[in-house]
Parts: structure tokens; C-alpha cells; sequence
């Protein structure tokens, strides 16, 4: 969905104190993540939109989460929301963070197409496999939202200030919100960057015209919740057996898993030309009704994910009703006085 190129940064707002709690693992994981990103950009320079618009991603957004305004904001908004983080440096630029990378014909289309469908196969594992980091994350943050009573915790809370999307420790309503957004970010792309749900133009399907799959449902191999509780190696197999054998999205000359940047996508699905549906004057998204089914894709899709994480925490914290108070407070811009402890 489309990146709109960086714009310059406004300046700092006053920093929230962090919890005087250690970090928990979750923040140890994410800054390593945060280093290994900002090695892969430091080559890097800069380059055109690839993605959802940040107004597109925050309507999808909007359209899936039953939130209150404020705390939707914090999420949602287009250009300072947790949905929209993953479109500022350092992770603009990293292939995996918008599942980019992913192209991939058939040789009955393109005999001679220079990736194999495992290669292919690779760079979607990657991109499932950074939103599988994000939600371990977003559920060990969560428990911080809530005293071991299910008191909501006022200080951990309140969103009086905005939430600030820098991998730091600060309120855990913050830390929870950045990382679902960071996890949900590519997998809205994923509906717009994709042949999944689309179709292809009239006449010869090749480089220029991929074929579309022109499915209805959600992704199945975005069960992000179940995929958290496995190990990586399995989950990973799992995705390989159910990718379909002609599923691509497109090239984007973007640092892939491996650490390389594509030079160009000369003689590839490209995603500026061939794939994207990132605006409806998209030329792909001009093509039947694509443009409307890669959103309604993406809708339903972090409907799917946000129910899942709630699932989860109800499971993972049935003591005390501490998980449905983690629920109540995420979804709830007063949530001290809208989540009394039972």
C-alpha cells in the first residue's frame, strides 16, 4: 500500500518516562531487530513509493478494529499511527517489512523467469516471520496493562500523550499498539502487493501481466497467533505447503531477507509496473474490481489478526480475568474507568 516518500521529521515531542520495570524480553528482541535493520539500511539510499497510501492503510485499518477514537488514532492515523510505522526509515527500505520480494512465474508462463518458486517461497516465510516476532512481542507487553490483581494499570494506560514508534520502553498500551502495528503493516501489503485476490489484464499472461489467484478469503498462511506458540522451522514448513504454485507478489528494489538490494527488477514481476494496487490509478488496480478486493483483503485480515491476539490473551491470562482486562483496556481510551477489576 503506498509509502509515501519520508517526510521531514517534526520535532521531538518530550519523551514519556519508561516503566521502572526492567525491559522485558520482548524489548530485547525487538532492539536486536532494530540494529539488524538499521546494518541492512545504512547501504541504502533512497526510492519511489511502493505501498498502500498511509490514508489507504489507515481506512483498512479503521474498517477492521472495534477501538475507541483516541486509541484508533494512535493505531490508525495516516501519518503518525503504529499501522504506518514500518513506512518510515529505517524500515522503508527492508523488503520483508511490506512483503515485497515474492515474484515468481510459472514456467508454463515464463520458461526462463530468473527466481524459483522456493525462492520466492523464501521472502514470504520472511515477511510471515516478522509479523510471528511482533505478536510474541505484543503479547508479552500486554501484561504490563494490568496489575497481577487485573487492576488496569492508570500510568501503563493513559494516552494523554502520543504513543512515540521507536522500539523504547514506554507506557505498555504504547509498546503493545507499536507492535501490532509493526506485525500488521505487511500484512495489509500483502493484499495490495500480491496476486492473491486480483485478477490479471485481458490478453498474454507473462512479466508484465502475472496471473491473479483471485481468492476471496483471507491468507492461510497468516495464522500469526498459532504460528507464535510453534517453533520457526515448522511454521516455516507449513507456509511452503500452502503457498499456491503461482502466488508472486512483486519485485521492489528493497533489501530482501538475504540482505541484498535488487539492483532493478529488469526481467521481473515488478511491483511499481506489474503488481501493486496501491491507489486505484494504480495500473494493476485498474484491472476489474482489484483494488477494491486487495482492500476489503487487508479489512478482513487485521479483523482476523485483532480477534486472534485477543484470543490470546484471554488464553494466556485466565487468572483473575487478567486477560479480558488486557482486552478491555486496549480497546478503551478510559480504561481505568471503563475496566473495573471484577
Amino acid at each position: 500500500m503506498k509509502r509515501p516518500r519520508p517526510r521531514p521529521r517534526p520535532r521531538p515531542r518530550p519523551r514519556r518516562r519508561p516503566r521502572p520495570s526492567p525491559a522485558p524480553p520482548a524489548r530485547a528482541a525487538a532492539a536486536l531487530l532494530a540494529a539488524a535493520l538499521t546494518a541492512l539500511v545504512a547501504l541504502s539510499g533512497g526510492g519511489p513509493a511502493h505501498a498502500f497510501t498511509g490514508d489507504n492503510h489507515e481506512d483498512i485499518t479503521r474498517g477492521a478494529l472495534p477501538w475507541q477514537p483516541t486509541t484508533l488514532a494512535q493505531m490508525a492515523d495516516a501519518r503518525d499511527g503504529a499501522i504506518n510505522a514500518n513506512d518510515k526509515r529505517p524500515y522503508f527500505d527492508l523488503g520483508p517489512l511490506h512483503c515485497d520480494n515474492a515474484d515468481y512465474l510459472a514456467p508454463r508462463h515464463d520458461p526462463h523467469y530468473p527466481r524459483t518458486r522456493d525462492e520466492a517461497t523464501t521472502e514470504l516465510i520472511a515477511c510471515v516471520g516478522t509479523s510471528v516476532a511482533r505478536f510474541r512481542n505484543a503479547v508479552r507487553a500486554a501484561d504490563g496493562l494490568v496489575d497481577a490483581d487485573g487492576r488496569v494499570r492508570a500510568d501503563q494506560t493513559d494516552l494523554s500523550a502520543p504513543c512515540i514508534w521507536d522500539e523504547r520502553p514506554g507506557p505498555a498500551k504504547c509498546d503493545v499498539l507499536e507492535q501490532l502495528g509493526r506485525g500488521w503493516h505487511q500484512l495489509e501489503d500483502f493484499y495490495s502487493h500480491s496476486n492473491w485476490s486480483d485478477e490479471a489484464a485481458p490478453g498474454a499472461v507473462g512479466v508484465a501481466n502475472p496471473p491473479g489467484l483471485g481468492r476471496t478469503g483471507v491468507a492461510p498462511f497468516f495464522d500469526i497467533r498459532r504460528y507464535s506458540g510453534m517453533k520457526d522451522a515448522d511454521w516455516n514448513r507449513e507456509v511452503r505447503a500452502l503457498v499456491p504454485e503461482d502466488l508472486a507478489t512483486g519485485c521492489y528494489p528493497d533489501f530482501d531477507s538475504t540482505g541484498v538490494k535488487p539492483a532493478d527488477c529488469e526481467g521481473r514481476v515488478a511491483h511499481n509496473r506489474d503488481l501493486n494496487k496501491d491507489t486505484p490509478a494504480s495500473a494493476r488496480a485498474t484491472t476489474g474490481d482489484n483494488f477494491r478486493h486487495a482492500t476489503a483483503g487487508a479489512t478482513a485480515e487485521i479483523t482476523r489478526q485483532w480477534n486472534a491476539f485477543k484470543d490470546e490473551l484471554l488464553a494466556a491470562h485466565p487468572e483473575r480475568g487478567r486477560g479480558a482486562q488486557m482486552v478491555c483496556a486496549l480497546v478503551h481510551d478510559d480504561p481505568v474507568a471503563d475496566c473495573p477489576a471484577g
